[in-house]
């Protein structure tokens, strides 16, 4: 059994999701989908034996990175979770990079789903200024504090950790995820597997089925 922790980046409207899933529509009570963006790849994983967390993030408005961090430590701390399948999606990146820092022991693989790859001092914000674009000319994405955080790590603590990335090439942010591919290429084979989807920013509506194939792959390794 597998424990996979699922962390969805900035909180997603309800209107643009169900504009790009390919299943359901939903509806929620405050327009947002928070951590449900996962229900499309969930029932796959637990039918296969494995246990799901996908948690709504706290307010974006009102917290920032140090406490989204905080957050999933706290779940995973709780659930007294271990050999996790640390999965972060857009900004989430961020926030499983941190969370690895701080728990490199609990974590068996992280996998980064059309994501920031910061360094460490960067916030979102850096990120897609060092790839060349100002960040409030992407629809969406605002300065709010957890954005503008600045991630502190020790990258050495991640060298270990296997990883995934998952490259979305229809993205509005396929430039910025550019950088990453280019990291990744000049790291080599410590980083694991790399994919590229020909699909938009959010494979959990666009290839749900895809993404679960990755993830359980990803599962499985040791």
């Amino acid at each position: 059994m597998v424990n996979y922790v699922l962390v969805h980046g900035g909180n997603m409207s309800v209107e643009t999701w169900n504009r790009l899933t390919v299943g359901n529509h939903i509806c929620t009570q405050d327009g947002k989908m928070g951590g449900k963006i996962w229900e499309p790849v969930i029932p796959a994983l637990e039918e296969s034996n494995h246990r799901t967390f996908s948690p709504d993030l706290k307010d974006e408005y009102k917290y920032n990175l140090t406490d989204h961090v905080e957050q999933i430590c706290t779940l995973i701390a709780e659930n007294d979770l271990r050999k996790v399948v640390l999965v972060g999606h857009s900004y989430g990146g961020m926030i499983i990079t941190g969370v690895a820092a701080k728990m490199a022991d609990r974590i068996n693989h992280l996998v980064f789903v059309d994501a920031a790859l910061p360094e460490p001092g960067q916030s979102l914000f850096d990120i897609i200024v060092a790839g060349g674009y100002d960040p409030l000319s992407f629809a969406g994405l605002e300065a709010v504090p957890p954005y503008l955080e600045k991630l502190q790590f020790c990258s050495e603590k991640l060298i270990s950790l296997p990883k995934t990335y998952i490259r979305c090439m229809e993205s509005e942010f396929v430039i910025i995820s550019d950088e990453a591919r280019k990291r990744i290429a000049a790291t080599g084979k410590g980083w694991g597997d790399y994919f590229e989807l020909p699909t938009g920013h959010v494979p959990m509506a666009s290839m749900p089925e895809r993404l679960v194939q990755i993830l359980l792959e990803t599962g499985k390794k040791k």
